[in-house]
């Protein structure tokens, strides 16, 4: 983390999922996590396709205060560094945590394994991973 010597602030999740309910009082509920997805066409080679999932991070403070950013760095199979997102965080100490939803809509051009890179003050904490599989169907198979 930022700096572990100081004793927060702690990873409690980071996660790519489906759909995020937040109810009135805060609490979320993380719905179908994902880290993989098969894409189907009738194409040689993957479109490029629109692809829509919200990224969850949640920290917990420890004895870290005040206001921190968590950025969220996607890169493709072939190590292209995608546009970031930067979010604010505050930190209350203690056990108080913050979260952060980002809902993340993309383009994907290429399939294999996407990392999204997640830090906290520029510290890198965690990766999180997606695998896009493409699967092309046959159709028309005539037997004679």
């Amino acid at each position: 983390m930022p700096d572990e010597s100081t004793g927060g602030p702690f990873l409690n999740v980071a996660v790519l999922c489906e759909k995020i309910l937040q109810e009135k009082d805060g609490v979320l509920s993380i719905i179908r996590m994902i880290d993989r997805v098969q894409v189907e066409g009738s194409a040689e080679e993957m479109p490029p396709i629109p692809f829509q999932c919200f990224v969850v991070v949640a920290l917990k403070a420890g004895i870290a205060r005040g206001k921190y950013t968590i950025k969220i760095t996607p890169h493709s199979p072939s190590g292209v560094r995608l546009p970031a997102a930067e979010l604010p965080a505050l930190l209350e100490g203690e056990d108080r945590g913050a979260g952060v939803v980002f809902n993340l809509n993309i383009e994907i051009r290429e399939e294999g394994l996407y990392w999204f890179e997640v830090q906290v003050q520029d510290v890198l904490v965690t990766k999180i991973p997606l695998r896009f599989v493409y699967q092309r169907l046959v159709t028309g198979v005539s037997r004679s």
